[in-house]
């Protein structure tokens, strides 16, 4: 293989290491905050947080210059399961 192709597949193979990580501990704290808000008596979503959290993390993205419509979509998949969880933490 191609020393050039082979160096540029080790980086995305430890990045995507990096990016399951980090789902996985922000998963951690989002479970830890269903807990909180089931034992409160807190909806599990929060439509207003959501929105600013959409357009703060679009503008991120344009700064970085990734499409803005891609991060939101891949943001909108994170808060939906989030919110499954929640919703789960809720019933039982």
């Amino acid at each position: 293989m191609d020393e050039t192709l082979k160096r540029y597949r080790e980086s995305i193979d430890n990045i995507d290491a990096a990016l399951v990580f980090m789902l996985a501990e922000r998963f951690k704290v989002t479970q830890a905050v269903g807990e909180y808000k089931a034992t409160h008596d807190l909806p599990p979503a929060d439509p207003g947080r959501e929105e600013r959290q959409i357009a703060r993390l679009r503008q991120l993205a344009a700064d970085a210059n990734l499409d803005p419509d891609f991060t939101e979509k891949f943001l909108r998949f994170i808060i939906d399961e989030v919110i499954r969880h929640h919703e789960r933490l809720r019933e039982g």
